[in-house]
């Protein structure tokens, strides 16, 4: 509805005659009121007009950036013993506290001696009785080398004798029957003198024979003192003992399916993680194709997240790589050893392997609440010169800590709106203002 002035009409009503308006009044009228209200209604929207909106922005700058990457991990100890019982018995003593640390060649359990004490024994007594075969093979060499010596000289008798009858049987000195004599004398001597020495080598052999059995008791005693021994089953590592899989009185062996207890090495301690194929070729590359222990991939520092979520307070150093890559899973193991003073951490528990792998040069930053998702799409509102926002595609790169490397979209210099970014639309006139990044404890 229009709305006519009292001065209007108050002009109105001094032109207009007593009977009828004039045409010149109702032109007046009809010209003066659409200005009157145009006047209004400007006055109106002025009044009504929202200030700019303000926003929170950030200068893009270029910037090196640490790229770090993450890996969960298993703790697993440097070395993992298991250790079985190498004789068969009953199990009657664990020596060792569960849980425990150890040091090399500790007792941990004891097993049944008895049996192998008899053992040991009758090993013992068949040594002693083999040494007295042999020292009755020596004492029979001796006495059939006196005997070859008797045949000897018996033989050199009988040759001299047929040596002197000879020419005197020749003219007659002598019957031919004394000659005959001598000579089977001495044919019967040199029988004798072979004889000894058939039987000096076959005292020789004896001794041969029962020194080899002397050598083999010998053996079973030192295999029966190894196996009486082994009744005390010990550790061969320093570490930490784990829970005992065997009672006392449980009859334990080499067979056991499982073995006594396990003991670990933690100081080192190994986080163990997957990479990629992709991660292991590119620190591959980033090291030059050198693998050895002056390589980059050796002087890379990890830190080692617990489960708590503190970040443990010694740093890692690579230790291993595998030989291969598991075709199942496209990965390769690798294993990072930290310093584990006073075995705080143990085998079996998990972490978060933290390195930086690269640093990115030039790099352009953004918060990461600076980005907005749409279908698979990220955008960042900049704002112009004239502080009008352009809404823009970006492509980002990796996320480091709180903010995101932005690849393509960003040029340096730009305002990218950091706080605001769901209330504006492109083309909006804003109000920029710089971005106040919010404090730890806000942030909680």
């Amino acid at each position: 509805m229009f709305r006519i002035s009292p001065e209007l009409k108050k002009n109105a009503v001094r032109r207009r005659p007593a009977a009828a308006p004039t045409r010149a009044g109702l032109f007046l009228l009809i010209v003066t009121l659409p200005i009157v209200y145009s006047g209004c209604s400007e006055k109106n929207v002025e009044g009504a007009a929202a200030p700019p909106l303000d926003v929170e922005v950030v200068k893009v700058t270029p910037q090196d950036v640490p790229i770090t990457k993450e890996w969960v991990a298993t703790l697993k100890g440097l070395v993992n013993t298991d250790i079985r019982a190498q004789v068969s018995g009953y199990l009657l003593k664990q020596d060792y506290t569960n849980g425990a640390y150890v040091n090399k060649g500790t007792v941990l359990f004891e097993i049944d001696q008895r049996p192998f004490q008899a053992t040991l024994a009758q090993m013992q007594a068949n040594l002693a009785q083999a040494k007295g075969a042999v020292d009755q093979s020596k004492a029979a060499l001796e006495q059939a080398k006196a005997e070859q010596q008797r045949a000897e000289a018996e033989l050199g008798k009988t040759e001299i004798d047929v040596t002197r009858y000879t020419p005197l049987a020749k003219v007659h000195a002598i019957s031919q029957q004394e000659l005959d004599t001598a000579v089977q004398q001495n044919l019967g001597a040199k029988a004798q003198v072979e004889a000894a020495k058939a039987n000096v080598a076959t005292a020789g052999a004896n001794i041969v024979a029962r020194q080899a059995s002397v050598a083999a008791a010998e053996a079973a005693v030192e295999n029966a003192q190894l196996n009486l021994g082994f009744t005390r089953v010990t550790s061969q590592i320093a570490g930490i003992a784990g829970i005992s899989n065997a009672q006392v009185g449980d009859l334990v062996g080499p067979q056991s399916p499982t073995p006594l207890t396990t003991i670990s090495t933690a100081d080192p301690i190994l986080a163990q993680f997957s990479a990629s194929e992709q991660e292991y070729l590119n620190a591959v590359r980033a090291s030059g194709g050198n693998l050895g222990p002056d390589s980059v991939l050796n002087k890379i520092v990890f830190e080692l997240i617990l489960a708590d979520g503190t970040v443990y307070p010694h740093k890692g150093k690579l230790q291993y790589v595998d030989r291969d890559i598991d075709v199942k899973t496209g990965s390769i193991n690798v294993q990072v050893a930290f310093p584990n003073p006073g075995n705080v951490l143990r085998p079996g528990g998990y972490g978060t392997v933290r390195a930086v792998v690269r640093t990115e040069q030039n790099a352009m930053t953004v918060p990461q609440r600076a980005l907005s998702e749409i279908q698979g799409r990220y955008m960042a509102a900049v704002v112009g010169p004239d502080n009008k926002i352009a809404i823009r595609q970006v492509t980002p790169g990796q996320q480091v800590g709180t903010v995101w490397v932005i690849n393509a979209g960003l040029k340096p210099g730009d305002n990218v709106v950091a706080e605001g970014i769901q209330k504006v639309r492109d083309g909006m006139q804003v109000n920029a203002k710089p971005y106040q990044p919010p404090s730890p404890t806000a942030a909680k």
